[in-house]
């Protein structure tokens, strides 16, 4: 049975991703202990705020080795939003020098060298092009999904081919990623609307 758990680790709109995944008909928990993961058959890693922050949070409250039994080593499907995204690099770089979870070799970087009239934070509606036919994206996008974004930092991966969907703001970087079953996207699906809802879809049809 499809069971979808949202970890609960201090840093995350919980709310609206679990409203999301309800709107599409999901099984949907909050997770508030490490233990409660086994019960799960989809695992959902949101969050909002500082990298070295969302570490801390994951590492104090023992999340850690419950999310790599049940993605790196049962290999289940993962879902990283956001900051969540961002937590599986090898480090990150916002407000200091911070080790994440490795998952995804690669650095976290803010945003630079834009042009003047492009702000950071990036905040607002943007495209994500699909990288390769095989995608997130494979069912029900026949043209690019508009997403809504929010942040100043992205991930760079070392391997460019884990890249699931581009993002256009001044340079391009990573809208969404994908590594076998660990998928993890920069915009907030949640807060998306239909192409959001579609990328959640798509997720729960992941094994």
């Amino acid at each position: 049975m499809t069971r979808v758990g949202i970890i609960d680790y201090g840093m995350g709109n919980l709310t609206s991703v679990h409203n999301a995944f309800a709107a599409i008909g999901a099984a949907v928990e909050v997770l508030q202990q490490p233990e409660l993961i086994a019960s799960v058959s989809h695992l959902v890693l949101p969050g909002v705020g500082a990298f070295g922050d969302g570490m801390k949070n994951l590492s104090e409250r023992g999340w850690i080795p419950a999310m790599e039994q049940f993605a790196l080593a049962q290999k289940k499907p993962f879902l990283g939003i956001c900051l969540g995204q961002q937590l599986l690099a090898r480090r990150g770089t916002e407000h200091g020098d911070f080790a994440g979870l490795g998952w995804i070799p690669g650095e976290v970087v803010r945003f630079s060298g834009l042009d003047p009239s492009l702000r950071v934070p990036h905040i607002g509606w943007n495209d994500a092009i699909p990288a390769h036919r095989h995608s997130m994206y494979r069912e029900g996008f026949d043209q690019p999904g508009v997403f809504y974004f929010v942040h100043s930092y992205h991930l760079v991966p070392d391997d460019p081919s884990v890249v699931d969907g581009w993002c256009e703001y001044g340079i391009r970087f990573a809208a969404s990623i994908s590594a076998g079953n660990i998928w993890a996207v920069q915009y907030h699906p949640e807060k998306s609307q239909t192409a959001g809802l579609q990328v959640l879809r798509n997720f729960l049809a992941a094994d």
